[in-house]
């Protein structure tokens, strides 16, 4: 399996670049066209996701090389991020920081703005994980090609998971699925009718985190911390923000603070 999509006068152009770009322009387009449903500037969701994504990029390859500091005795190879090698829980935690500064800075809502944020995100997940597939990485133990074929994969995914003569399990596969279909259910969340703000954000933080908790222990490249996975801890650590994010959101009346309430307050620039 090629991990270069097509060369262009001797440039080589990365499937996983070209997927995680269009992971993130789809995430700006769904952000946008929520937030306009409840009179949100574009311009300011625009600039907000934009710098999100920048910022968030940046903390996904620093919390990679700072696990992975021994791969890098070249210090211009930490920037070749088209070569593989960002940590997802890095870019959520840039990403929120970022989206929260840019929330205070102009009196909005952090909670509203994750929630517009929150299915564009997890949809750019399920995608980006493709470039692991043309990458050959995050995938599982070893396994057989019957055994494979037995679980109904393609065959295609089968082929590109033939890594030296080894067949590996598919784990790309299995958070890409999982992130689609949390996807889906974000989108009916919203459109319930009495969802508050914050509920699809811990939803989002609590279903990704209970499938990468088992997925992760499923793959043979995990960052690790001593002798603890730190996708592991993080996404204990993520579902529990999650939970508590649940519970506050809860305890609110039930018409208090409701998701499809109009905003009242547009933001203009």
């Amino acid at each position: 399996m090629s991990d270069t999509m097509f060369t262009i006068a001797g440039i080589s152009i990365k499937w996983y670049s070209v997927l995680i770009l269009v992971g993130a322009i789809l995430a700006i387009i769904l952000a946008l066209r929520e937030g306009q449903r409840y009179k949100y500037s574009k311009d300011y969701i625009f600039n907000m996701m934009f710098w999100a994504i920048i910022f968030g990029v940046i903390g996904a390859r620093l919390y990679y090389v700072l696990f992975n500091l021994n791969l890098y005795h070249n210090f211009w190879d930490i920037f070749k991020v088209w070569e593989g090698g960002l940590a997802i829980h890095g870019g959520i935690i840039f990403g929120l920081i970022t989206i929260i500064i840019y929330c205070k800075r102009y009196h909005v809502s952090t909670l509203r703005m994750t929630d517009f944020v929150v299915p564009g995100l997890i949809l750019a997940q399920a995608i980006g994980r493709w470039g692991n597939f043309f990458n050959g990485e995050a995938h599982g133990a070893a396994t057989t090609i019957a055994e494979l074929q037995h679980m109904h994969i393609p065959d295609f995914i089968i082929n590109g998971m033939n890594i030296g003569g080894i067949y590996y399990q598919p784990t790309f596969l299995y958070e890409s699925l999982w992130c689609l279909l949390g996807f889906l259910i974000i989108l009916v969340i919203r459109r319930l009718k009495y969802t508050k703000v914050g509920q699809p954000t811990a939803f989002y933080l609590m279903w990704y985190s209970v499938g990468r908790f088992v997925i992760e222990g499923m793959r043979t490249d995990s960052l690790m911390l001593g002798g603890f996975r730190m996708a592991q801890i993080m996404s204990v650590v993520l579902f529990l923000l999650g939970l508590i994010i649940f519970m506050i959101t809860t305890r609110r009346g039930r018409f208090e603070n409701l998701y499809n309430k109009d905003a009242e307050q547009q933001i203009n620039f």
